[in-house]
Parts: structure tokens; C-alpha cells; sequence
């Protein structure tokens, strides 16, 4: 027997504060401020103490995995707003040596294979920092989401077409994730 409703709880931790007004939460800690609208009329959100629980009565199975995906997402944006996430990128190359630079919203990397047009990859969330130094590069902020696919932009702007990747591992690859 399948039961008549599925919740999950969320724990907020003191110094977080967590604002719902309709289906938008906004989340503020100390590494910073994130909003999210969650949307769906067989979902709802309720705040209770130091608790945020997502409730669905009578669900189906898309009904229960989307029970589970808010509040995953709420705890991420829980963690996120308490410790930023933090990515590492590594810079390899061989023969030509790639010169990595922040401009604005844009990663610019030059020198990719001796190719004279540099790549770009977007840094996406507006509170999501990059930092370039040497061969390392630090991707951080308070969005998981942001700031992994920051990094996953980097790692794919630089894929190689055309050349054996086995002999030509030149690139930008992710060494470490976390918070």
C-alpha cells in the first residue's frame, strides 16, 4: 500500500534565515543571499520553527521524486548560504601555454592549442567569484549550482576536436569539490 502523503524536513541552522512568500524562498546567511522560485500546485512549502518542510498529499511517483529534488535543493541553498562552495580547476598543457583570465562575466583562455581566437566559458550567478592564479583556478560561491556549472563551463570550452585526445590532453579539468 502506497502511503497518502510524503514529507521531507528540512533544518535550519541558527544564522540562517529563511523568508517564503508564496512559492519563492529566499535563504540569508552569512556567505550570502539566494532566492528560488519552486512552483507546482501538488507541492507545498511550509516553514515551522527552525524547520522548512515540503509536503505533498496524495502523490504520484513524479509527485514524490519532486518532493525529494526541492528539498534537496533547499538543503544545498541551506549549506550554500552558511559555507560557500568552493571548485578547484587544474590547467594542463604540453606545448602551448594557456594563459587563463577573468573579464567581467567571461573566463578568457588564451592560447589553447596555439589557437589565436581565445574560448570563453560564462560565469554563471551573479555572486559566483573566480579566481585564476598560475595553473590553479578557484571557483566560489554560495550557489552549488552556479558555481558547478562555472566550472563545467571552463572544463568544456576547453575540449579537443580533432586531434587524438589520448596524446593531446591539453585542457582545464576539476581536481576538487566541496564546501
Amino acid at each position: 500500500m502506497v502511503s497518502a502523503e510524503v514529507t521531507e524536513t528540512i533544518h535550519v541552522p541558527e544564522g540562517v534565515n529563511v523568508t517564503i512568500t508564496g512559492s519563492t524562498v529566499k535563504i540569508k546567511g552569512k556567505a550570502g543571499e539566494l532566492t528560488r522560485t519552486f512552483a507546482s500546485p501538488m507541492v507545498q512549502l511550509k516553514k515551522s520553527g527552525n524547520d522548512v518542510i515540503v509536503h505533498a498529499d496524495l502523490p504520484r511517483k513524479k509527485t514524490r521524486a519532486l518532493v525529494g529534488t526541492w528539498a534537496a535543493h533547499l538543503r544545498n541553498m541551506v549549506k550554500g548560504a552558511q559555507e560557500p562552495f568552493e571548485y578547484k580547476l587544474v590547467v594542463r598543457f604540453s606545448h602551448f601555454p594557456i594563459k587563463v583570465k577573468v573579464q567581467g562575466d567571461r573566463v578568457i583562455i588564451e592560447n589553447f592549442l596555439g589557437e589565436r581566437t581565445p574560448r570563453r566559458a560564462r560565469i554563471q550567478g551573479a555572486a559566483t567569484k573566480v579566481k585564476a592564479s598560475g595553473e590553479e583556478i578557484t571557483v566560489t560561491g554560495p550557489d552549488l549550482e552556479a558555481v558547478s556549472q562555472t566550472a563545467a563551463n571552463m572544463e568544456q570550452a576547453c575540449v579537443i576536436r580533432g586531434f587524438d585526445q589520448r596524446v593531446f590532453q591539453d585542457g582545464i579539468y576539476i581536481t576538487q569539490k566541496g564546501a
